[in-house]
């Protein structure tokens, strides 16, 4: 699994090394129709101009949808921004530049401006060594940087004036086919932009290197998205941002049609909470969790099939304990969201405030209860040595 951002060094080799990379080419050759192959039927002077004018009618019609994505390219290109962020370690390599490119979105929060973008873009960077270029051609540096290690967010302050924060979308809303549109800046070129569908919903077992991504409920997308588009928005085709693209799946380096975004609800959770306290405070339940919940246990819990997430412990003066949940419960809603599985309620949990009451429905001895908990904060939660997953 490839992280998308993109590596300056790289991209120069490849332009300086001959524009001949960029470009298709191939021999021509002399095609001659196969035995049998139906040939084109001759149109009349009068029938071709009579069909000429049907397509262009035909076209108008289209044409008139596709001004959607250009309006929605238009309203949104002022706030993406291009951002290159030099490794702090080259001190110690003076025979190599060594710099991270990715791209990032403008938000406003009481008045004042900040970036959104992945960590990994800006995580080996001081302030100093982070430009940040607008599209109306200008560079800034950023006045004050926090980042989330678990969700691979990271926001940058801005001191400017005249930006253009974009609009956020809700990404709960969001269905599989639904059209998007992914900006950013592939291979350094700024400010492109590529078109595609949501192609899966709650992918949250990626392997993401050594970046310890661990809340994860990425959307996957097939708008292409190549090293360099990290921390870039997907925009549904209203011009909102619906999710923050963060990494492919290939084999190849580049674009194979399998791209992953952070949800924008969750981005801005972590962003609102990483300006408000400078770090990304989170909620715990404490139970442990069974990460093998098979069809035959869900069963005889009284499901249909595999679903929820099923407690095998309970920490403790945890508030579990204080709701009186019980190993062998199966928690199937949270806070109105069906669990789909344990990972999926650890990112439930995770991202509630703290010391809020939310409603859970489970099933216990096959029947349905529900059951009202205040969850705690997890900075007061003592390590538990256990085999299966803690939440």
């Amino acid at each position: 699994m490839a992280l998308c951002r993109h590596h300056s060094t790289i991209w120069r080799f490849v332009r300086t090394h001959g524009a001949g990379l960029l470009i298709f080419a191939g021999t021509a050759a002399a095609v001659l129709p196969a035995a049998g192959q139906e040939q084109p039927e001759m149109v009349s002077l009068d029938n071709r101009a009579r069909l000429f004018a049907e397509l262009a009618r035909d076209v108008e019609h289209l044409e008139q949808q596709g001004n959607i994505l250009k309006r929605a390219v238009k309203l949104v290109t002022p706030s993406v921004v291009h951002i290159e962020a030099k490794r702090d370690d080259d001190a110690r390599n003076l025979n190599k530049t060594v710099e991270e490119a990715g791209s990032g979105v403008v938000i406003e929060r009481t008045g004042k401006y900040f970036v959104i973008t992945n960590r990994h873009v800006i995580k080996y960077s001081s302030m100093s060594n982070i430009k940040i270029k607008l599209s109306d051609g200008r560079q800034l540096t950023p006045t004050q940087v926090w980042a989330d290690r678990e969700t691979d967010i990271a926001i940058l302050a801005l001191q400017a004036k005249n930006l253009i924060p974009a609009n956020i979308g809700d990404s709960d809303k969001l269905d599989i086919g639904d059209f998007v549109l992914a900006v950013g800046s592939p291979f350094g070129l700024s400010h492109s932009v590529t078109y595609g569908i949501i192609s899966a919903k709650g992918r949250r077992d990626l392997q993401l290197g050594d970046d310890g991504v661990t809340n994860q409920d990425f959307l996957q997308t097939d708008a292409a998205i190549n090293p360099g588009n990290s921390g870039g928005p997907l925009l549904n085709l209203r011009g909102e941002v619906i999710g923050i693209n963060t990494a492919i799946a290939s084999s190849s380096g580049g674009n194979e049609g399998i791209g992953f975004t952070i949800p924008v609800n969750m981005v801005m959770v972590v962003a609102d909470q990483l300006i408000d306290h400078g770090q990304v405070v989170r909620a715990y339940l404490g139970v442990q969790l069974d990460a093998t919940f098979t069809r035959e246990e869900a069963v005889a819990a009284g499901l249909q099939r595999p679903e929820g997430a099923r407690i095998t412990g309970i920490t403790p003066r945890s508030p579990a304990e204080l709701a009186k949940l019980k190993p062998g419960d199966v928690i199937l809603t949270f806070n109105g969201y069906r669990v789909e599985d344990d990972d999926h309620l650890i990112n439930l949990v995770s991202l509630t405030p703290v010391d809020k009451e939310i409603e859970i429905s489970l099933v216990r001895d096959t029947q349905t209860v529900r059951m009202r908990v205040r969850v705690g904060n997890r900075s007061d939660l003592k390590p538990v040595i256990e085999t299966s997953r803690n939440e």
